[in-house]
Order: C-alpha cells, then sequence, then structure tokens
C-alpha cells in the first residue's frame, strides 16, 4: 500500500503548484454549512473550500482541512495566512485516522479524495466518529462501473489518477453503511465515463448521523 500511497503523494505534490481543478463535484454547495458550524473537507488539497467555508462558518465556526500531501497542506495554509483567517485549521493525515475528537463536527465534505484510500470502511467510520448526533456529509467521488482488474488494482499511476481505488458503487455504499449511515441520497450521478483504462462514474451523495 505504500508504493501507492507515494505515487498519489508524488502526483498532489505536483499539483500544488499548479491552478487545474482537482474536485469531481460540488459538495460543499450541496452541504450550506451554516454560521456557527464546524466543516471538515477531507481532501483539502489547496485549501479553496476550506477557505469558502470559512466565511460561510463565520467567526463562531470553524473550518478544517485535512490532507496527506504535506506540499497541499503548506499552500492552503500560506493562503489563509494571507487571508488572515481566524476560523481556519490545515491538518496533514490520512482519512481512516483522523485526528479530531469524537462527536465534533456538524458537516464533513469531500471532493474526489476517499477514492485514494485503500481502506474506505475505515474512511467512513471515522467520518460517524467525528460527526455530531444529526450531523452530515456530503462526499463527491469517483466509483468504478465493475471490479477492477488486479493490474490496475496495483497501479501506482492509477491511484495516482484517481481511479485505481475506485470501487462499485453496491461496494462503496456498503462501506457507508457498515459505518452506520443509514439512509444515503444521492445528489449527482453521471453517465459512465471512461477514465484512462477504466469505465467510471462521478458521484454526489449525502448522509446524516442519526440523533440517538
Amino acid at each position: 500500500m505504500e508504493f501507492l500511497l507515494d505515487a498519489i503523494k508524488v502526483r498532489y505534490s505536483n499539483e500544488a503548484k499548479t491552478n487545474c481543478c482537482l474536485s469531481c463535484g460540488s459538495a460543499l454547495e450541496y452541504a450550506e454549512p451554516q454560521a456557527g458550524e464546524i466543516l471538515v473537507d477531507l481532501g483539502s488539497g489547496r485549501g479553496n473550500d476550506v477557505i469558502k467555508a470559512s466565511k460561510l462558518v463565520g467567526r463562531a465556526g470553524k473550518s478544517i482541512g485535512i490532507d496527506i500531501t504535506p506540499d497541499m497542506i503548506q499552500v492552503a495554509m500560506d493562503k489563509a495566512k494571507k487571508l488572515n483567517l481566524k476560523n481556519v485549521e490545515f491538518i496533514l493525515s490520512n482519512f481512516e485516522e483522523i485526528p479530531l475528537d469524537s462527536s465534533f463536527v456538524d458537516v464533513v465534505i469531500s471532493n474526489c479524495s476517499i477514492n485514494h484510500a485503500k481502506e474506505k470502511e475505515k474512511v467512513f467510520k471515522e467520518i460517524y466518529r467525528i460527526l455530531k448526533p444529526g450531523g452530515r456529509f456530503v462526499i463527491s467521488d469517483v466509483i468504478a462501473e465493475y471490479e477492477l482488474p488486479e493490474e490496475i488494482k496495483n497501479d501506482p499511476i492509477a491511484w495516482s489518477q484517481c481511479y485505481g481505488g475506485a470501487i462499485p458503487k453496491e461496494e462503496y455504499f456498503k462501506c457507508i453503511s457498515k459505518a452506520g449511515f443509514r439512509e444515503i441520497l444521492i445528489l449527482e450521478e453521471s453517465e459512465p465515463y471512461q477514465k484512462e483504462r477504466a469505465l467510471v462514474r462521478s458521484l454526489t451523495i449525502k448522509s446524516y448521523k442519526e440523533v440517538e
């Protein structure tokens, strides 16, 4: 797994120096963060959505970006510092072990990032853990139209290009359900399209952590 992760970090370290779009959906817009809320962006990249969210949650709220690439974190921190934002934080971390307290967050967003995680069920369990009861996630991601062959699953370039780690919708939703989420709302779903050597879809979904 480490060699796959290294390929992803190399790609996004390079992308930190560019302005190309890295997302596959509109998770922030659908999440509709409110004043006073705490928002987490998994795979925050250059920090654009975190900075936008910081204005929506206001001084009483907080906007937190989590990314696995040090260069992306640095670019995002420099932006926040330049704008003198006091309600923004960026954390270098994987998504399987999020360094935040349980029941701490109102909303989690992510754009085209969870497909990079090898253990997606663990990621969704962490999302469930950090969300407050009644909290929500909105996630845009790439899913595979079919089970990918082993040569793609083990190809670090495929992983870095956002399709080597893609899994079919049924398997993706099963990871979410096993984490504790009940209803999964599909907000957007593309038609299948070719992504290098795989047939994939882009998907934006929403779910809530139930209030016990």
